[in-house]
């Protein structure tokens, strides 16, 4: 069952991966995506095998950015690619199928390649700018949501998309509203100042929605 609610891993100001993401699941959150850029691969592998070990001391999943390799090796619940990464299927090969792979979009063009790589879910967007990406793909909005959303339901696709980049807590009702079936956070759980309230409050308005559902 794939969480509503991602939590993309993000330094925080004090720390490393490792204890935003120890943060962010005494806080409550389910899924956790270890994204670190710019490491060697051993290092992430730590990160990995660790941030596992964390994921499952809280029942959570983890899930690795860009590294089908070592989400294996560390035992991951899955794996997840950006446009520029591996394609899905390629990962496959890689993890078989016990791994789900999750897979970055950005128009309606790339959700029906994902579907065909057979992806298990797609985290759509950026929802707004961030900083947390580098070569950012052009924003999609809330209006984008409500357009290839439709353009899915027109196809007849019907798969979990999560709305992903620059989201804030407020903004949820209103992406849910617009048919997705979850949200993935970073910055607003990471650098919240009460971080256990701040994952209540996003997993109501996750729950609460009543347009909440796969497409």
């Amino acid at each position: 069952m794939i969480d509503k609610l991602h939590y993309i891993s993000q330094q925080p100001k004090n720390g490393s991966h490792l204890t935003a993401i120890k943060q962010a699941l005494e806080a409550g959150c389910k899924w956790v995506q270890l994204r670190v850029k710019n490491q060697p691969a051993d290092v992430v592998l730590e990160y990995a095998i660790e941030a596992n070990r964390l994921c499952n001391q809280y029942g959570a999943k983890l899930i690795v950015n860009d590294y089908p390799e070592i989400a294996l090796k560390a035992g991951a619940y899955g794996v997840h690619l950006g446009l520029q990464d591996m394609p899905v299927s390629q990962a496959r090969d890689i993890v078989g199928e016990k791994i789900i792979i999750g897979g970055t979009a950005n128009t309606f063009q790339h959700i029906k390649q994902r579907v065909a790589e057979g992806a298990d879910y797609i985290g759509l967007g950026p929802y707004r700018f961030t900083t947390t990406k580098q070569n950012l793909s052009p924003i999609v909005g809330l209006q984008g949501y409500h357009i290839i959303r439709q353009q899915m339901q027109d196809a007849g696709i019907r798969i979990p998309v999560i709305a992903i980049g620059g989201i804030l807590a407020e903004d949820v009702s209103s992406i849910m509203q617009a048919g997705l079936y979850g949200v993935a956070i970073s910055g607003a759980i990471t650098f919240a100042d009460n971080q256990q309230q701040a994952v209540k409050q996003i997993y109501q308005q996750l729950n609460t929605t009543l347009l909440n559902q796969v497409i």
